[in-house]
């Protein structure tokens, strides 16, 4: 698993949990019974099919509009990271693309 081929979570635009959940099951291809809450999310990333490195971007208006929702968010991909990380690592760009992506 390396950074050759990244899974880009771009949050730019979203502004609550729903929107979310849907970037996140687009992005990562969750399967149809994702039910979009946290333990269905964090149950998700434990069950990877593949090792993902996994660059979230554009996440800074989200944890402006929904600080909350958004330390929740970090405390799932830290756990999920934290339980399997041969499986999963979880990067936040600080800037406002990654590799090309916008």
């Amino acid at each position: 698993m390396g950074l050759d081929d990244p899974v880009v979570l771009d949050l730019t635009g979203v502004t609550d949990k729903a929107a979310l959940m849907d970037r996140c099951a687009a992005v990562l291809a969750l399967p149809d019974r994702f039910g979009r809450n946290w333990d269905a999310l964090a149950d998700c990333l434990a069950d990877l099919p593949r090792p993902v490195v996994l660059v979230v971007t554009g996440w800074r208006g989200y944890a402006e509009a929904r600080p909350g929702e958004w330390r929740t968010a970090r405390e799932v991909f830290a756990a999920a990271a934290d339980e399997s990380p041969a499986r999963l690592s979880v990067l936040l760009s600080l800037g406002g693309t990654f590799g090309g992506s916008s």
